[in-house]
């Protein structure tokens, strides 16, 4: 799913505070778990969203390019005894065909940014989903402090530079590893590709980067105390909920 002239980003452990975010706005989000219900995760890396949710859903699928995360969410499903979940090698930007397997919910958390078509990677998204399905994605929010996926800048060593994520697309997206959006850029991209939109938020910065523990308690302790934040220069991504009508 990656563009070749960008770097793939590491997925999140198991135990970061970004993935427990992500999975308490999905259950504060009425009738997207359902036991009765299966589920994909595009990108799911080592499965660290994924396995945390299976006992949420009849059945869960991992999509990934990845053998090493393959590995590691296979070896992770065995140890929690988790029965429901397969994973698949694939890669979404060289999908030429609609997936004729579709699931009633998906979840595609920081992947779109990478790929090389993210026009083509929602539409394959948008297909993944049974008509009447509903799908949460996330992705980079431009309004973040830091450069969350870092860029290739001159000069300077640090590829996090403050502020550079806020610079004009074109010039953000000649230096940096991965895109990023705003909310109007990514609820339009998932409409074009056929969702209609149901609900937005902005997911507060989890500060796993501040490596002083007693500064990084305070602050998730004051200001990003909570999982979703209204105040854009406090989060990190964005997660969309988009539904896929019946057709």
């Amino acid at each position: 799913m990656a563009d070749l002239n960008r770097p793939l980003g590491q997925p999140a452990a198991y135990h970061e505070l970004i993935v427990t975010r992500r999975l308490a706005v999905l259950q504060q989000f009425e009738g997207f778990l359902d036991a009765s219900k299966t589920l994909v995760d595009v990108g799911c890396g080592n499965g660290a969203s994924l396995l945390q949710l299976a006992h949420h859903f009849r059945l869960c699928h991992g999509i990934d390019i990845s053998a090493a995360n393959q590995h590691a969410f296979e070896a992770e499903a065995r140890r929690r005894n988790i029965q429901n979940c397969t994973f698949s090698l694939a890669n979404i930007d060289q999908w030429v065909e609609v997936p004729k397997q579709k699931y009633d919910r998906l979840i595609c958390f920081e992947v779109i940014e990478h790929v090389q078509d993210d026009q083509h990677a929602a539409k394959m998204l948008y297909h993944l989903v049974k008509p009447g399905g509903l799908a949460a994605i996330s992705v980079p929010n431009k309004w973040w402090i830091f450069e969350t996926h870092g860029a290739r800048l001159p000069v300077l060593k640090w590829n996090r530079v403050p502020f550079f994520s806020w610079l004009p697309t074109p010039i953000h997206e000649r230096f940096a590893n991965a895109r990023i959006y705003t909310v109007s850029r990514i609820t339009r991209l998932l409409k074009n590709a056929g969702f209609t939109l149901v609900d937005w938020h902005y997911i507060t910065a989890p500060m796993d980067r501040v490596t002083w523990k007693p500064l990084q308690t305070v602050l998730r302790r004051t200001l990003f105390a909570q999982h979703t934040t209204s105040i854009p220069m406090l989060s990190t991504s964005i997660m969309v909920f988009a539904e896929r009508k019946m057709d």
